[in-house]
């Protein structure tokens, strides 16, 4: 299981544009083969930047996505609203609290 997290930090006045769009393809990405789920969280001090928090079964599966139908249509859209180049990282865990809650 890898851990991909995505920042992505938008024009200011395309925060709502891109609210709007997340709500029609969040479940394209969310129900993606492989994608064993995503969080969308928001910075709390600046409105603007959010992150994508998603577990994949693996590198291939995210790397299938990547280059996917969906991710086609999802990233064109999206890019020009950007205000800083995004950042991204693939991660593996090395200790989850959350299970022992």
């Amino acid at each position: 299981m890898i851990v991909r997290i995505v920042k992505l930090t938008f024009q200011k006045e395309r925060e709502d544009d891109f609210l709007a769009f997340f709500e029609n393809i969040k479940h394209l990405v969310n129900q993606f083969p492989g994608c064993a789920g995503m969080q969308m969280l928001r910075d709390q001090k600046q409105s603007n930047v959010f992150f994508t928090y998603s577990l994949w079964n693996s590198e291939v599966d995210l790397n299938a996505y990547r280059h996917s139908e969906t991710f086609g249509k999802v990233w064109p859209k999206i890019k020009p609203w950007f205000a800083d180049r995004p950042e991204a990282w693939t991660t593996s865990t090395v200790f989850n609290g959350f299970d022992e809650k």
